[in-house]
């Protein structure tokens, strides 16, 4: 019996594999495309979160990654591509990815937004080949409801995390585990 869970493991552990690389071999988006979806999730963080602009303003750095797709049944993974803009301009391009174990069922989309409020958690992220949430930095999630505002005096660590417009069955906000990967768009 035991034996015949461990193969049923693994064949869920390689098929959430598989969809996760078939999901980002399909939705893999250019440059352009990716500026786009990064624009309106901003638009949409400005008009939902009060405070937001300000915010923005002092960040060194907005990490901005719109539509993130996770999806899980008990094993599941994340996936989704965003640009880093520093003064307002992209800068990068990067992916997430993470998987998670555990009781999850379901799919979901939602933004992130992650600001760099240092030049030296900026630098220390750009510079790394792959960044990893508890791993190379840690990141505070900011949680702000529709309407609510942003208190920037408040707001003291060096990296700070927003999600938002969640869509889908799965409620989950945590970043932990998520790797972070630059992504070569130059002949986009």
């Amino acid at each position: 019996m035991h034996n015949r869970a461990f193969k049923l493991q693994r064949v869920i552990i390689i098929t959430m594999v598989f969809m996760l690389v078939a999901y980002q071999t399909a939705f893999a988006a250019s440059a352009r495309e990716i500026d786009v979806s990064v624009d309106e999730a901003l638009n949409r963080f400005y008009k939902n979160v009060k405070g937001a602009k300000e915010f923005a303003r002092i960040a060194k750095g907005l990490l901005v990654l719109p539509n993130v797709f996770k999806a899980g049944l008990f094993i599941g993974g994340e996936y989704g591509e965003g640009a880093l803009r520093v003064k307002g301009k992209t800068v990068d391009y990067y992916s997430i990815i993470s998987g998670s174990f555990g009781f999850q069922i379901g799919a979901q989309k939602k933004d992130i937004i992650i600001a760099f409020m240092t030049e030296k958690a900026l630098r220390d992220f750009r510079k790394s080949s792959g960044w990893e949430v508890g791993v190379d930095g840690n990141i505070a999630i900011v949680n702000v409801g529709a309407g609510q505002r942003i208190d920037t005096t408040t707001v003291k660590d060096p990296i700070v995390a927003f999600v938002f417009d969640v869509k889908g069955l799965i409620v989950d906000v945590s970043l932990k585990g998520a790797k972070f990967s630059r992504l070569d768009k130059t002949g986009d």
